[in-house]
């Protein structure tokens, strides 16, 4: 059974998505952190609006939770354009693609989340939209086939993604822009907090604040989501103001360590350990030892494990540190049940 998460990086629902809206910079200026992606995209938006022309395609790559949506939007604020966005599952047929295409006007955004799930057959439809500005499509069939020329207005597409290894060389090669978001760091995510906190009223001390960004897991949107728990925490069980004490207790609660790592984390990291002898392991067989599926592992837990040093990932498969042992409190043994690591 799939474990519930407090610290993915997806958006859960509807209200957290309005929530971490209500949140998110809304120029690049106010944006913290990624700052080489910032500085070539604030160069790109300048230059585009000297010369009066839309932007070249954009692709946005990374884990999830770290800003691909938020600079879609700060990008079309910044060029005084309409955004439309959709997602590559949403877009399941030419004519899907066709309907959103053909209302576009001169300098829209079209932002396609998740593009690496696009078919094959509505990714080579797009081929000529992005490179040509026009589509073409068969109407009718067999005798009385014919295909049609449509023009399209010139417009900027940008895709996020967070497997990028997963896009086809065709389509990679048509974003003229391609930017790599990167886990933050824990100074960063401070000021994001910090900045959340005061867009909330919340009042707290800097050593309460870095706490929470300390095990945010180096990503935005987790540590405006657990912000938003400290804070209920503090209101029903404190004074409202954000302590040490109340976000140890509330993120105790949540079963969040102090290393940044949930129930699922650590399930993960003791499977490998205890029952495939800290690896190597594949990741089929993990997943199936923890009831959760590939793509859940590979997408939002290894991520953070490998970047953190919990984790090995090699040819013969997925290994356990040094580190993840001394964080789970287990001692290595080798076959003759001598420590692995002094």
């Amino acid at each position: 059974m799939a474990i519930e998460r407090v610290l993915s990086a997806e958006e859960k629902n509807p209200a957290e998505n309005s929530f971490n809206a209500a949140l998110r910079p809304q120029s690049l200026s106010e944006c913290i952190g990624q700052e080489n992606v910032r500085e070539k995209l604030r160069i790109a938006v300048e230059a585009a609006s000297r010369r009066d022309e839309p932007l070249e395609h954009i692709l946005f790559y990374g884990p999830p939770g770290l800003g691909k949506t938020t600079f879609a939007n700060i990008i079309a604020r910044e060029m005084n354009a309409a955004i439309r966005v959709t997602s590559g599952p949403a877009l399941a047929k030419q004519g899907d693609i066709m309907g959103l295409l053909s209302n576009v006007n001169t300098g829209d955004i079209v932002f396609i989340d998740e593009i690496h799930r696009l078919n094959s057959a509505v990714e080579e439809f797009i081929y000529p939209a992005m490179e040509d500005f026009k589509v073409d499509f068969t109407v009718d069939s067999g005798l009385h086939a014919k295909t049609i020329n449509f023009p399209l207005k010139r417009f900027t597409l940008i895709g996020a993604t967070t497997r990028a290894g997963l896009l086809s060389s065709p389509l990679r090669s048509r974003f003229g822009m391609l930017y790599h978001l990167e886990y933050y760091k824990v100074d960063e995510l401070a000021e994001i907090v910090n900045r959340s906190a005061d867009m909330l009223g919340l009042k707290g001390s800097q050593e309460a604040i870095r706490l929470i960004a300390a095990r945010s897991r180096r990503t935005p949107r987790i540590a405006n989501r657990l912000l938003k728990r400290v804070r209920d925490y503090a209101q029903v069980k404190g004074s409202g103001e954000l302590t040490t004490e109340i976000v140890n207790k509330s993120l105790e609660m949540e079963r969040i360590d102090s290393a940044g790592l949930d129930q699922l984390d650590r399930s993960f990291l003791k499977s490998l350990i205890t029952v495939y002898g800290g690896g190597p392991a594949g990741i089929e067989a993990i997943a199936a030892t923890l009831g959760e599926e590939r793509d859940t592992l590979e997408d939002v837990v290894e991520p953070y494990l490998l970047q953190e040093g919990f984790l090995r990932r090699t040819k013969r498969g997925r290994e356990a540190t040094p580190l993840a042992y001394s964080h789970l409190g287990i001692s290595p043994q080798a076959p003759n049940n001598q420590p692995l690591f002094e």
